[in-house]
């Protein structure tokens, strides 16, 4: 494929690291405890990230990851402070519920998500979903929440999952799917006339990013992007607002702005967006944005030299290709949370891993994936697109050998503050190195949906 940098390498640099239990110069390699590797998984998709800026700059060793700022940022939003008050995590209405054969993950942190769900068990109170689900079948909960667009998965068992037509879809293929359109005999490279930026802390001053994600693993790539110096555009859609909590943790170093796409005149101002853009990342389900004709081979037909990286819950192939998730749906339907449960007073209980690790794990591989793309194009003129997902995420983090004597030690995380619209924040920072001196954030996150659908040049010279 070119010269792209193979970064699913990047997440077996953690074998390297398995006969000591620290990492050179980078900090402590196990800090979590439990019966898979996801310090592994962390550390790994930093690395790619990592590999592929080297790879873009063409300066060996320049970029490089530090394991205490990993593990910290890996559960960013639970260091967040937003005017020292901690961020609200689950509603109450999501989590693990009992059913009639055992156990069931709901989500409905979004108003949208929960009205869904009440809906499709026909009751309306919190109470009243517990009493549906325990007449239910786990299964059969499942398809009739899903089936009414709510999100929701059964716990299976490991063995369960790997029974499904889901995890042949899930399981095949690299972690990042990199496809390039071919060169042309009859047209010369389109270059765009972007090149790094010599500046070690942002090698991407000047790049154009449209973000059109939202939740955490497309945010946090897009937040890291931000970082380096890239000109990120968060867009939303105005009917859906994102969480606040959520949007300030991953608001740093972009800016907001709300466009519903069902209006001609806001799909027009993103298409003149697309249309001078180095970089479009997406996070909806899979075939979620083409009804608006953005769907990455669509995008690629007009702009060549366009780099797409897309995100999504269960990916683009098998029966779930097209259904909503979030990271906590995938551990529960994929064996993690059984894998992670445990034995209480009140009988066998289902658990999950210490941090959401498949949307962080994720957005570093896409960020690593638009930067690798990117190292490419300077070289052909050509873009192409990197598909990842949750699904093929979980997937890596079982592939992972098990780690002897595992975890418990949770290194500094170097906490930092920064004043914000929002109030005085505390953050952890990004986790990567720039020559051993660890990266920054430059600017707090803006007051959502506010900004301008324009790009913001020179916002690093």
């Amino acid at each position: 494929m070119d010269s792209v940098p193979d970064l699913t390498g990047g997440l077996r640099v953690v074998e390297a690291l398995k006969a000591q239990p620290v990492a050179p110069s980078n900090g402590p390699r196990q800090w979590w405890n439990g019966p898979l590797d996801v310090e592994g998984l962390a550390l790994g998709a930093v690395q790619a990230a990592a590999t592929s800026l080297n790879a873009l700059v063409g300066v060996p060793d320049r970029y490089s990851l530090a394991s205490g700022v990993t593990a910290a940022s890996f559960d960013s939003l639970g260091h967040l402070r937003i005017a020292g008050v901690k961020p609200e995590g689950f509603v109450p209405l999501s989590g693990f519920r009992r059913t009639s054969d055992g156990w069931i993950r709901l989500h409905a942190n979004y108003p949208h998500h929960a009205a869904r769900l009440t809906a499709a068990l026909s009751v309306s109170t919190a109470q009243d979903v517990e009493h549906a689900l325990l007449g239910m079948a786990s299964l059969a909960a499942e398809e009739a929440i899903t089936a009414n667009n709510g999100v929701a998965a059964a716990v299976r068992t490991r063995d369960e999952w790997i029974a499904t037509p889901m995890y042949a879809a899930a399981s095949s293929g690299p972690w990042i799917r990199i496809s390039r359109p071919p060169p042309s005999a009859s047209e010369s490279p389109q270059l765009s006339g972007w090149v790094p930026s010599a500046v070690p802390r942002h090698p991407l001053a000047g790049l154009k990013v449209l973000d059109l994600t939202r939740v955490i693993a497309g945010p946090t790539a897009t937040r890291l992007l931000g970082a380096l110096g890239a000109d990120v555009l968060r867009i939303d859609p105005p009917q859906l607002p994102e969480l606040r909590d959520v949007f300030i943790d991953s608001g740093f170093d972009k800016r907001s702005a709300e466009a519903d796409l069902r209006d001609p005149a806001a799909m027009e101002a993103v298409r003149r967006l697309i249309e001078s853009a180095d970089v479009v990342v997406t996070g909806y389900r899979d075939g979620g944005l083409d009804p608006f004709g953005l769907a990455p081979e669509a995008l690629l037909l007009a702009r060549p030299d366009l780099v797409i990286v897309t995100l999504s819950a269960w990916g683009s192939g098998g029966p779930w290709n097209g259904r909503r998730g979030f990271d906590s749906l995938v551990q529960a339907a994929c064996g993690i949370a059984d894998r992670y449960g445990r034995t209480t007073d009140d009988g066998w209980q289902p658990g999950a891993l210490p941090v959401q690790a498949l949307d962080h794990a994720t957005g570093y591989g896409l960020a690593g994936a638009a930067i690798a793309l990117l190292a490419e194009r300077l070289r052909s003129g050509r873009g192409g697109t990197a598909r990842l997902s949750l699904a093929r995420t979980a997937e890596e983090l079982f592939r992972l050998p098990a780690v002897a004597g595992h975890g418990g030690f949770l290194p500094d995380p170097d906490l930092r503050v920064m004043d914000s619209p929002y109030g005085r924040l505390r953050y952890v920072g990004p986790p990567i190195l720039a020559d051993g001196v660890p990266l920054e954030y430059s600017k707090g996150p803006v007051r959502y949906g506010t900004s301008q659908l324009r790009w913001n040049q020179g916002a690093w010279a």
